[in-house]
């Protein structure tokens, strides 16, 4: 636990002992200044290496144009051939509308703000849960930094980012109210789970954080340790309201149908990276280790293995080591385990007083907004590396030739490209959508697998787009069905000699 926070308080230290006699305006001045580091440091990463490459932002963004169009939300499938007229739902509606909107008015760019921009809101109301609980400043501003770095594979523009953000809201808010029993802060629960539930459906995660909550409050009307200020009386009905407060989306109750078709859905977990287990391959990996381990010793050496934040950190775990995209429940429960530590130095830091706080938020976001200009995170640039990943100049092609359908492509450029043709798709990242089926169909065909030419969609086909090194695409080359008819070195279209 030391080396967590060895560079904080060598700072502090350092900066203390330049002038024994500096005034508590100065030190927070200090304090202000290098917490805006840490709320910054999010943000100038994503501007550093923008991330405008994400495979299913597109079908979002698709999603959000059609809503602006039609004025209404989708109820059935309308971008793929094959499931036409199936029931879907878009349950992450309102992130989709505002991606849309940004995207119409600053390009790529938009995408980008709404990374960087998240990234700061979440850095700051996590220092701010931490700090509540740890008034050390240096030991907070530390934790709050390695809790981020943990979760840098998160920073992409998806609708998580709202989750991580509402989640570490809603931890905040039982806390407090576990701390000092005022339960009217609690009313901001329903508010949040409103809009949450029509973000992202993780929703769901924050659902059983609030269980868990309700578990210990009526266990510690009979286990002494488990003693909250929070009472049953009080927190149980705020929780029926926040549970109610969830059905207020377009779809009512069906959200919570396909919530469990995507739990469910054990077949995606060997396919799709993100839902794989996490991989251990790098020290953002390990560092979420770390704080696991950390948090598990404070735990234990406290005697709180059987506690709300022992829960907590049993239920993170669990999501997180699951599937890495989830990561982040991990980040934001090991945090506040890690937080109720009091350590004893020989000068303790004071907390960080409520105008350094906002002057840090403020210095942060001035830092992002010049971070456009000195990273040139312009819509040309974006554009160009965005060509790096995704099929842009193949879909030029298309276009050029007035290429029309059917579609045939892999799973993961279907978000892409039903997006920038505007034509229905094979197969996108809806994973729960399409079902394992025609998902393990799809991969069948692109790795040539014996079965490979009698799959229905690709022999209706009237053009292929594809990676150029996929094994399909080899086959392809010498089948008399189809054509070449574009190359570059990262896609190939190919044209259906005779149309189906």
């Amino acid at each position: 636990m030391r080396l967590l926070t060895t560079v904080g308080s060598k700072v502090m230290e350092n900066a203390e002992t330049k002038s024994t006699a500096a005034s508590p305006r100065a030190t927070a001045g200090m304090q202000a200044f290098l917490l805006a580091i840490v709320l910054a440091a999010p943000a100038l990463r994503c501007l550093q290496h923008p991330y405008v490459t994400d495979n299913d932002i597109w079908w979002h963004l698709a999603t959000g144009d059609w809503i602006r169009a039609h004025h209404a939300v989708p109820h059935v499938e309308i971008f793929s051939r094959g499931i036409a007229g199936s029931p879907w739902h878009a349950y992450s509606w309102l992130f989709e509308l505002l991606v849309s909107f940004l995207f119409s008015a600053l390009g790529l760019r938009g995408m980008v703000l709404l990374t960087a921009g998240l990234t700061v809101a979440i850095a700051a109301a996590l220092f701010l849960m931490i700090h509540r609980i740890q008034p050390d400043f240096s030991v907070a501003a530390v934790l709050t930094f390695v809790a981020g770095f943990s979760m840098i594979h998160m920073e992409t523009p998806r609708p998580w980012l709202f989750s991580i953000l509402a989640l570490v809201l809603e931890v905040d808010l039982l806390l407090r109210s576990r701390r000092d029993g005022k339960a009217a802060r609690l009313l901001w629960l329903p508010v949040i789970f409103a809009v949450w539930a029509n973000v992202h459906i993780q929703f769901l995660d924050g659902l059983v954080v609030l269980f868990l909550a309700c578990v210990e409050s009526i266990a510690g009307l009979r286990v002494e340790s488990l003693r909250t200020k929070l009472r049953p009386a009080v927190l149980i009905p705020f929780s029926v309201a926040t549970l109610l407060a969830t059905l207020v989306n377009p779809y009512g109750w069906r959200l919570y149908q396909d919530a469990f078709a995507l739990s469910t859905q054990s077949g995606v977990m060997s396919k799709i990276g993100e839902l794989q287990a996490i991989p251990f391959r790098d020290a953002i990996d390990f560092s979420a280790l770390g704080l696991l381990l950390v948090a598990t010793v404070v735990l234990t050496s406290q005697g709180k293995l059987i506690s709300l934040e022992a829960a907590w950190l049993g239920f993170a775990a669990l999501v997180a080591f699951r599937s890495q995209r989830d990561v982040w429940v991990l980040a934001i429960m090991a945090s506040v385990a890690i937080a109720s530590v009091r350590f004893e130095r020989k000068k303790e830091t004071a907390p960080l007083p409520g105008w350094g706080g906002v002057v840090a938020l403020g210095m942060a976001v001035l830092a992002m907004v010049a971070g456009f200009g000195l990273f040139d995170v312009s819509n040309a640039k974006l554009g160009q590396l965005q060509a790096k990943e995704l099929p842009v100049h193949a879909v030029e092609f298309v276009e050029q030739s007035h290429l029309a359908g059917p579609l045939y492509n892999d799973f993961g450029w279907g978000g892409y490209l039903l997006w920038s043709l505007r034509q229905p798709v094979a197969i996108d990242g809806r994973a729960a959508l399409y079902g394992d089926q025609r998902i393990d169909r799809s991969v069948s065909t692109w790795e040539g697998r014996p079965n490979w030419a009698s799959d229905p969609q690709l022999q209706s086909a009237g053009m292929v787009v594809g990676p150029v090194n996929s094994p399909l695409t080899q086959l392809l080359r010498t089948d008399g069905r189809f054509r070449l008819g574009y190359e570059d070195k990262l896609a190939v279209v190919f044209v259906a000699v005779s149309k189906p």
